[in-house]
């Protein structure tokens, strides 16, 4: 059964999770999509260590470094097959994509650990599903753009780096540890990457004047402060939680802020289908979380008729 106290620490983290799309589809707009998935991934792994330097918290033992790697390789190519997408798709699109996420989680739970999924677990991840096609409008107008796959991609990574934050979750080592470690790791595979591409004109005069370009910055820092609070409001939510793909589902919740971003900052306007697939992933989400308790206030109304 899910812990009822896991579910504001996940909403707490798709709120800063969407917030974060928000910041990177922003400055998508003045950084290239390299340098920002590096500093997007360096700026929250130094946030991370003052954290653990200022709590004097102890590092992550020799059995959580193969998931810490694994973790690491998986959110520096989701991140950037993420802010790809987000250059070229709008905001609730690629949010869309991203959060296809769950999907995979359940899969690869089985294909790894054999974890048996609940019957209400496969109903909330199909409904989310559906949900999230309705959500990218008109079914009968989808075309193929490589951005669309780009953009899947990055669910298919997120998929894999929650698989083993969830299991290294487990252990007694402070979320702040394990993601300072994790996204250091992150920002030093990019880096050949980085260097390959090379930057361009815009991308050295932020780097040598950052004062001049201050706002960008500013949002950055902003940027890293939203992704600690995903990563250690999550990492409590897996710790209360008896699966991972038991509250995989409320990870769609942050297409709904994603959404409300997109209608306050992009002008953004929404057909019948895409309504009706906000209203779907909110019923699954709020069904799984509390099917448990529902079933419960059902059995005991019967009893009481009987």
């Amino acid at each position: 059964m899910l812990n009822n106290r896991a579910v504001p620490y996940m909403l707490v983290s798709t709120l800063s999770l969407s917030l974060t799309g928000l910041f990177l589809k922003k400055l998508t707009e003045m950084l290239s999509v390299d340098l920002l998935t590096f500093l997007r991934l360096l700026m929250p792994a130094l946030l991370f260590f003052f954290i653990v330097v200022m709590s004097k918290l102890h590092w992550p033992p020799r059995n959580l470094i193969r998931p810490i790697i694994v973790r690491g390789l998986c959110i520096a190519a989701c991140q950037l097959c993420f802010i790809a997408s987000l250059s070229r798709l709008s905001l609730v699109e690629s949010s869309v994509l991203f959060a296809t996420g769950p999907i995979f989680i359940a899969v690869l739970e089985k294909l790894l650990f054999q974890i048996e999924i609940k019957t209400q677990t496969k109903v909330s991840l199909v409904a989310t599903f559906i949900g999230v096609v309705l959500l990218a409008g008109d079914v009968s107008g989808i075309q193929f753009r490589p951005e669309l796959l780009i953009g899947l991609a990055s669910g298919v990574f997120s998929a894999g780096s929650q698989v083993s934050l969830f299991r290294a979750s487990k252990a007694e080592v402070a979320p702040a540890t394990i993601n300072g470690w994790t996204f250091l790791i992150a920002a030093v595979s990019v880096l050949p990457i980085l260097s390959i591409s090379g930057l361009s004109v815009a991308d050295q005069k932020i780097l040598l004047a950052p004062i001049e370009h201050g706002a960008v910055w500013l949002l950055l820092c902003t940027l890293s402060v939203s992704v600690a609070t995903t990563q250690i409001m999550r990492s409590k939510a897996y710790k209360l939680a008896q699966t991972n793909s038991q509250i995989a589902p409320l990870i769609f919740t942050s297409l709904l802020f994603s959404t409300l971003w997109q209608v306050l900052f992009f002008d953004q306007t929404f057909s019948n289908y895409q309504i009706a697939g906000v209203a779907l992933i909110v019923t699954a989400a709020v069904m799984n979380s509390f099917a448990a308790q529902l079933y419960k206030l059902i059995g005991v109304a019967s009893a009481r008729l009987v």
